[in-house]
């Protein structure tokens, strides 16, 4: 198995990434790598809600920042030495394909979505495509 130094995980809270969580989770573990838990509040979706408030983003990435704490003391208690959480604002495509220092990314097949669920989902099919490192999907 490839040692990585650094992983990140994309999180959505769906059950998906929660998969992928628990996969980054073994991976952090075997390679002794810093493990980067990474959620975004899609703010480009938002654009296109006429009553879109800031605000709203703001509540929402503290809402996800709760619970991304939780799944940071999860994998700790796992075992994963070194972990990070991250809540970003913006597009998941963009923030996620430009993780610096990351040697892989994992990441659910499907997302939130609904329609995202019948197929690849957009998000992680924008990963592999342009992600400068390895990457994992998880179904």
């Amino acid at each position: 198995m490839t040692k990585y130094n650094k992983i990140a995980v994309a999180i959505d809270f769906s059950e998906q990434s929660l998969k992928a969580f628990n996969r980054a989770v073994n991976v952090a573990k075997e390679s002794g790598a810093t493990l980067q838990l990474v959620n975004v509040v899609d703010t480009k979706s938002f654009g296109s809600v006429p009553a879109y408030d800031l605000k709203y983003a703001e509540k929402l990435k503290e809402e996800n920042l709760i619970q991304i704490e939780k799944l940071k003391n999860e994998a700790v208690a796992a075992g994963v030495a070194n972990v990070e959480a991250v809540v970003e604002m913006g597009s998941p495509k963009v923030i996620l394909t430009g993780l610096p220092d990351v040697e892989l990314i994992v990441c659910g097949a499907t997302g939130v979505n609904q329609f995202e669920k019948m197929v690849i989902g957009s998000v992680a099919e924008r990963i592999v495509r342009l992600a400068k490192c390895e990457v994992l999907l998880v179904r």
